[in-house]
């Protein structure tokens, strides 16, 4: 390891990019304590082709990167191109486990439950087709199929939050114009779970089941990144066989995908049943980030973990 070269790949510049900037921080605090020798770019999607060229093949790329390019498999290509090594999942497993619609229809092929859904374009959206899907589904959710950070998730649960919405339905469309492929999904009300999985050896091992709790209407991204607006519950406080089956879950979806180094797998539990619900192929490593708490829980330090991400992507 002492002839090891680190490139950190971070910011992004999208809708991600502060939290990948903290992730990026806490990457390069950890290299320093392992006394790893590295470097970083703060990644600029327009030109990150013309400046990668410029870095010796030997460099392994540390991708702190989060949401669209550089964790949608597309940042992946580039570095493929250019014989980079470079940690977390490849490009054809980024881009299915960004693609909301693509994973879930990987998990559909599992012995795992993911609620029903449709995909559409965001400039098809209409009254009609939204009346239909909730009279067909219930309760539903609108979500982009690209994103991350819970963007621009809707809830529907009864008929004045759809009428609330469609008042001003251009202007409430218009957060979709990056993003204008659309899941509209079946609302499941339950318990949010979260399991992480690494792998050693090859072999992937999930962790811990993690139950978040939070004040909003769903686990967004002020829920996610700033202290004190979401609880963990760790382990989460289900039934013994509950708990284990999403962990076996999160293993076999992590598998599915063909997931590296480490991923984390959402889940809503109705009481009755566990529906996968998205994966991340790369999840936060900041302070308050999930993964890294269900880690320092089996009492593995960051260190550590950062240094397993290194070894599964040589």
């Amino acid at each position: 390891m002492k002839d090891l070269k680190i490139l950190v790949l971070e910011g992004g510049f999208n809708e991600e990019h502060e939290i990948s900037i903290e992730t990026g921080k806490q990457v390069k605090q950890s290299l320093l304590n392992l006394k790893i020798n590295f470097d970083s770019i703060v990644v600029e999607p327009n030109n990150f082709e013309r400046i990668i060229k410029k870095f010796d093949r030997k460099y392994l790329c540390f991708n702190a990167l989060h949401g669209t390019f550089g964790e949608d498999g597309n940042i992946q290509k580039i570095l493929d191109k250019f014989l980079f090594k470079y940690t977390h999942s490849s490009s054809k497993a980024s881009a299915t486990g960004f693609d909301k619609a693509l994973s879930k229809k990987v998990i559909k092929n599992t012995q795992i439950l993911t609620p029903n859904s449709i995909t559409i374009d965001y400039q098809k959206l209409s009254e009609n087709i939204i009346m239909d899907l909730f009279g067909k589904f219930g309760s539903i959710v609108i979500k982009p199929i690209s994103s991350g950070s819970s963007f621009g998730i809707k809830i529907f649960k009864n008929k004045n939050s759809i009428f609330n919405f469609l008042k001003d339905i251009k202007n409430n469309l218009k957060i979709y114009k990056d993003h204008p492929k659309l899941l509209i999904e079946k609302y499941i009300e339950g318990r949010e779970l979260t399991v992480a999985v690494v792998e050693k050896n090859k072999e992937s091992f999930p962790l811990e089941v993690t139950e978040i709790k939070h004040n909003n209407e769903f686990f967004d991204y002020k829920s996610k990144y700033t202290s004190g607006y979401s609880s963990h519950i760790l382990p989460a406080k289900l039934p013994r066989n509950i708990y284990d089956n999403c962990k076996t879950f999160a293993k076999i979806a992590h598998d599915s995908i063909n997931c590296r180094a480490v991923s984390r797998s959402d889940f809503i539990y109705d009481n009755k049943n566990i529906y996968f619900l998205e994966i991340n192929t790369q999840p936060g490593l900041t302070p308050i980030s999930l993964v890294p708490e269900q880690l320092k829980y089996k009492n593995v330090s960051f260190d550590e973990m950062l240094l397993n991400i290194i070894k599964c992507s040589l």
